[in-house]
């Protein structure tokens, strides 16, 4: 299990480190007028593909994977449009958004009764704070974990932020939390007696961490993901 994590967090960051070079040759042919990139410049919603791709890839959550092919399919939309194939106006299809939204939270809260459902002591409605999964966008999260077996789960900010405050919680081992912010922050609040890692890619983004150091590592919370033009601060 660790090793697939690790294996997939790797590959998100060769892909990430390779579009990098490849934007960095194209900025460097027009610099040397070997190739215009002006014409390339009318197909940016490629990187709404990329981010959403690489979204899909990092997240082990249903919602996870909603909201990455949400953002991949706009950007394909997008460039079909530019090339003629199709007409798609912001416009006129902006709309779409409040259905998207509107049908992401039914999805959440559809997802939240099914698994009181499974776990039986969860009543409906209630959530199970030992695995987290949240998800902000265009707006704010905030929220407390009280749990004694915090397990892990995934944090998704797009254009908003989310606080996750922990510190009355424990860990029995180790836990993974997954990240994602994208035009937006995110803030961990551990207790004292955690160890935090951190790994994490930056794009034009920053991870920052401020914690303690324990006496001893029983107790580990690993955070993993990709700030892109966003920041993700783990703190006591």
């Amino acid at each position: 299990m660790k090793s697939d994590m690790t294996n997939r967090s790797l590959s998100s960051q060769v892909i990430m480190g390779g579009i990098a070079i490849a934007f960095g040759i194209v900025f460097l042919l027009d610099n040397l007028d070997i190739w215009d990139f002006h014409h390339a410049i009318h197909f940016w919603p490629t990187i709404l593909i990329i981010i959403g791709l690489v979204k899909i890839w990092d997240s082990s959550t249903p919602s996870g994977y909603l909201m990455g092919g949400a953002l991949a399919s706009v950007g394909v939309l997008m460039i079909l449009h530019r090339l003629g194939y199709i007409y798609f106006s912001v416009r006129t299809m902006w709309p779409l958004f409040l259905i998207g939204v509107g049908g992401f939270i039914i999805f959440k809260a559809l997802a939240r009764r099914n698994r009181a459902d499974i776990v039986p002591e969860l009543k409906a409605g209630e959530s199970d704070d030992s695995v987290v999964d949240i998800t902000a966008i265009l707006g704010g999260f905030d929220r407390r974990i009280v749990t004694q077996d915090f397990r892990g789960g995934e944090i998704t900010a797009f254009m908003g932020g989310c606080e996750l405050d922990m510190r009355d919680s424990s860990i029995k081992g180790e836990a993974v939390i997954n990240v994602f912010a994208v035009f937006g922050g995110i803030s961990i609040k551990v207790p004292r007696d955690w160890t935090v890692i951190l790994h994490g890619t930056p794009i034009m983004g920053g991870f920052e961490e401020k914690t303690n150091s324990p006496p001893d590592n029983s107790k580990r919370l690993i955070v993993k993901g990709h700030a892109i033009m966003g920041g993700v601060e783990v703190r006591n």
